[in-house]
C-alpha cells in the first residue's frame, strides 16, 4: 500500500498533533514523524475529520520542530511479531524488547486491534485453569484463553498475588503445553524487577511472556499494553 506523506503539520499540543490536507487517512492508522535530522517519532490517527487528521505520538513531542517536519502515513494499524521464541522474554509497553534481546523473528504479525468478536464461534470454555487461588478456582473460575484483570492501588500486595497466579497456574487433566501472557501496566521499576527475578528463580519464565509498562514510559502504552494481553 502507498505510503503518505505530508509537510502540513500545523500544531502540536501535549502528545496531541493535527494534520491538515491528507486524504484516505484511516482511523489507528501508523504514522511516523521525521525531523529534518532524520530523527524519527511513531504515533497512530486519533481522529479523522474531511481533509484533517489528529495524530497521538508514542513518544514525547518535546523538540518537535513542526516547521521542517514531515509525516508519514504507513497505510496500516500497530501490530504484534509472535512467534514461541517470544516465551522467557520481557517487552515493553509497545512490544519492543525490554530484557537487551534481539527482535522476535515474527512467524507471523498480528492487528492488536482484532476482529469483531463473535460470540457463537467461541470453543466450549472446558479447560479449568487452576491457579491454586482459591478465591479465584471456587469463585471466579479461569479457562484457557481467559483474561485476568487485577486491579489495585498503592500498599495492597498485588505484585505478590500477580506473581504467584502466573507462577502456579496450570490446565488441569491436559497434557498440551500452556504459556501465561503477563502484561503489567503503571508499575514502578522495582515491582518490574520483582515480577522478572520471581519468574526466574522459580523456572516460570520459561512459559511466560512479560510485557511490563513502567511509570514513566508514555502514556499511549496503556493502551496498547492490555491488548497484547
Amino acid at each position: 500500500m502507498m505510503q503518505k506523506e505530508y509537510k502540513t503539520i500545523r500544531e502540536v499540543v501535549g502528545p496531541l498533533m493535527l494534520v491538515e490536507g491528507v486524504q484516505g487517512v484511516k482511523y489507528d492508522e501508523l504514522v511516523e514523524v521525521t525531523q529534518e535530522d532524520g530523527e524519527v517519532r511513531r504515533g497512530k490517527v486519533l481522529e479523522v475529520r474531511e481533509d484533517k487528521a489528529v495524530v497521538q505520538l508514542f513518544e514525547p513531542t518535546q523538540g518537535l520542530k513542526i516547521s521542517t517536519a514531515k509525516a508519514r502515513f504507513l497505510g496500516r494499524s500497530l501490530s504484534l511479531a509472535v512467534s514461541e521464541d517470544m516465551l522467557g522474554r520481557v517487552f515493553d509497553g509497545m512490544g519492543n524488547p525490554r530484557d537487551g534481546g534481539a527482535p522476535v523473528l515474527p512467524v507471523k504479525r498480528m492487528d492488536v486491534n482484532g476482529e469483531p468478536i463473535n460470540p457463537a464461534a467461541r470453543d466450549y470454555p472446558n479447560e479449568f485453569i487452576q491457579t491454586g487461588i482459591s478465591a479465584i478456582d471456587g469463585l471466579n473460575t479461569l479457562v484457557r484463553g481467559q483474561k485476568l484483570p487485577v486491579f489495585s492501588m498503592s500498599g495492597l500486595p498485588h505484585a505478590e498475588l500477580a506473581a504467584q497466579i502466573a507462577r502456579q497456574a496450570k490446565v488441569r487433566s491436559s497434557d498440551s503445553k500452556f504459556a501465561v501472557v503477563f502484561a503489567a501496566i503503571g508499575i514502578t521499576y522495582e515491582e518490574a524487577e520483582y515480577f522478572i527475578e520471581d519468574f526466574r528463580k522459580t523456572g516460570a519464565i520459561e512459559r511466560t511472556v512479560l510485557f511490563t509498562n513502567l511509570a514513566n514510559d508514555p502514556a499511549i502504552e496503556r493502551i496498547a499494553t492490555p491488548v497484547w494481553h
